[in-house]
């Protein structure tokens, strides 16, 4: 459930739990912090949502101050229910842009339960974007695939890749996609023969197995000192519900998936109890956000409007992976912004042939007639047209990290398409060569191993993060940062 409250700026939170507490008032109330820290999510230049999840229900509190001088400018409060597994999102808006915050985060069983001084809460800290024209330097992080193949938690290191992110101390950071493995496992030791904390669940067919999922991974320190210090954009792909799935094709195969109950509406109602989410007027995933000058994002929804992976891309209209509303949704939006640089966020790959020969998952055909390429041709072409060549595609999904420039039109040689995929966090490592040629890739770097890592250290060398900075005079740095803090790539591009 959310709430919304206009007033004077807002505030992150850092997480600062723990101990129960007797509230000042008129009630006679216990107060208790967050179970799982505190995420602040979709901040913009005047507002941002605020996520916490309690242990029971009642409400969660949220106090908002300048961070400069503790003087609190708004405050919100929402009911936490068993039906949301006692997640709730508190939404204030009024804020001023490019100010820094701090938010406290409490829960209470009623409506008007104060904290008394010196209690225990929940803490986060973060900056709003700055207004449309301010041309200040951003910082942006994007990773993705956290917990998959039987890569969780190191027993003494947690998601050891995350304090390298919070180094770098991003404006914002991506989770794009895959940050649950809702269809897999995670035992006492993992794929590169470390210990790491079990999950207690199995492949998700359920609602609260699917809320298991997410639990864990929102019980590691590392996560939620991250999600606490830096503002959250979540993205969803495939294994928030099923490898692979589709609208139509989300049922599973195998034990125990047997039942053939469709997964999507678990996954996606998980997905939004567990994610601070802006939603369109219609409900949708797929939005914009600004950031200054130089940046304006554009988030898709790669699931929720795609055909189905096995039909063919040959038929007389282009088969959809984004659905003519959303395709419509970015090509005016593309088209209406004045940002030096817009950046497309999309959770499957442009040229790595992903799925199977039988049912492409990706963008690409390659070798198949079974991919969404006609779409994303038919999309640059409108680019083209309008004369839109500063487009930056951050991907992930595919377990390595590369660098790509397209030039799809061998008539027009200075119109470019730039995409950088980075991956994985914590997961399993899938390097590949092949690039479908369709819009003419010339690569620009490549990270992966050679085969397979023998230890969860060496493992660290190869997982990653992206890192996209412009600087105030508009310059684009594009970094892959390893999971042990040192940059492997890089690209550097100007503004035109």
């Amino acid at each position: 459930m959310t709430c919304w409250i206009s007033n004077a700026p807002i505030l992150c939170l850092f997480l600062g739990l723990f101990a129960c507490t007797t509230p000042t008032g008129t009630e006679d109330t216990v107060t208790h912090p967050p179970t799982h820290g505190v995420l602040l999510g979709e901040v913009s230049s005047t507002g941002a949502k605020i996520w916490a999840r309690g242990d029971r229900p009642g409400w969660m509190h949220v106090a908002i101050a300048l961070a400069d001088d503790d003087s609190r400018v708004a405050s919100g409060a929402a009911a936490v229910l068993a039906e949301s597994d006692f997640t709730a999102t508190v939404e204030i808006d009024g804020l001023e842009p490019g100010t820094s915050y701090t938010a406290r985060v409490w829960f209470a069983p009623n409506r008007r339960a104060a904290l008394a001084p010196g209690g225990s809460v929940g803490r986060a800290w973060f900056n709003t974007a700055p207004a449309r024209g301010d041309a200040r330097a951003v910082r942006l992080a994007w990773g993705g695939d956290l917990a998959g193949q039987n890569v969780g938690r190191d027993a003494a290191l947690g998601f050891a890749i995350l304090p390298r992110v919070l180094e770098r101390k991003p404006d914002l950071f991506i989770g794009l996609g895959d940050m649950i493995y809702a269809d897999g496992v995670i035992a006492p030791q993992g794929l590169y023969g470390n210990a790491q904390v079990p999950g207690d669940f199995g492949p998700a067919t359920t609602i609260d197995a699917y809320r298991a999922h997410w639990r864990y991974n929102r019980a590691d320190p590392q996560l939620a000192a991250l999600l606490a210090r830096t503002p959250y954009f979540a993205v969803w792909d495939d294994h928030e519900v099923v490898n692979d799935f589709s609208p139509s094709e989300d049922k599973g195969s195998g034990q125990p998936f047997a039942g053939g109950e469709r997964l999507m509406p678990l996954g996606l109602r998980a997905f939004r109890e567990y994610n601070a989410l802006a939603d369109g007027s219609g409900g949708q995933l797929y939005r914009s956000v600004r950031w200054g000058k130089h940046l304006e994002l554009f988030f898709l929804d790669n699931r929720s409007h795609r055909e189905p992976n096995r039909a063919r891309d040959d038929n007389p209209q282009p088969k959809t992976q984004l659905g003519r509303e959303q395709l419509d949704w970015l090509e005016q939006g593309l088209a209406a912004s004045d940002a030096t640089w817009r950046i497309v966020i999309s959770s499957v790959p442009i040229a790595v042939p992903t799925g199977s020969a039988q049912a492409r998952d990706g963008w690409a055909n390659t070798d198949s007639a079974t991919g969404y390429e006609r779409e994303l041709a038919l999309l640059f072409a409108t680019l083209r047209v309008l004369g839109i060549d500063n487009t930056i595609w951050l991907t992930t999904d595919v377990h390595f990290a590369t660098g790509v420039e397209y030039t799809p039109f061998p008539d027009a040689p200075g119109f470019h398409v730039r995409e950088f995929v980075s991956g994985p966090l914590s997961a399993g490592l899938f390097p590949r060569q092949d690039l479908d040629p369709t819009f003419r890739p010339r690569r620009l770097f490549f990270h992966g191993p050679p085969e397979k890592p023998a230890s969860y250290d060496e493992a660290l060398r190869w997982f990653n993060f992206g890192l996209l900075s412009v600087d105030g005079a508009g310059r684009l740095k594009i970094e892959i940062v390893d999971g042990r803090g040192g940059t492997v790539a890089s690209h550097s591009i100007d503004p035109r």
